[in-house]
């Protein structure tokens, strides 16, 4: 699966986010992700998406969190990236306040896809060296060309 891809451009990452909390990463991450949508608003975005976490954080761990759902009417995967200017308690699985989020809404009878999506992002996200690269990024651009190259491998 390649990660770019999902993302579609830059504009889909927001570099240095200024989210202060985790709803407030939610939020950012539900208007980014409307963007690359019309079956949804944001507003229904940021619903799923916290009703995905009252069931268990998307904190993986280690500064990152993969917060995902499923959602009806949705024909295709729909992702966003966000770093934080500041890192934000998320309730990890580390109890780590997180500086990465990568968000994923997936249609909601794609299942197989969905779960294969979400062990490649855990598998990128629990390189430490990839974190780190994504962390000294300049910019949101230089996070798409790196997420780019990872695809190439």
């Amino acid at each position: 699966m390649l990660i770019a891809a999902l993302l579609v451009n830059k504009d889909s990452i927001s570099f240095h986010d200024p989210a202060s909390s985790k709803k407030k990463v939610l939020e950012n991450l539900s208007q980014k992700l409307a963007a690359n949508t019309n079956a949804t608003t944001a507003e229904k975005i940021f619903q799923v998406l916290l009703e995905r976490e009252r069931l268990g954080s998307t904190g993986l761990g280690k500064g990152v969190a993969i917060p995902h759902a499923r959602v009806p009417g949705l024909t295709h995967t729909v992702a966003a990236m966000l770093t934080l200017a500041t890192p934000v308690p998320f309730e990890a699985a580390d109890n780590q306040p997180i500086d990465i989020a990568f968000a994923l809404l997936v249609p909601e009878e794609d299942t197989d896809n969905h779960l294969q999506h979400l062990s490649r992002l855990v598998t990128l996200f629990r390189d430490p060296d990839i974190c780190e690269r994504i962390r000294q990024a300049r910019d949101s651009e230089a996070i798409f060309e790196l997420l780019l190259s990872i695809d190439d491998d």
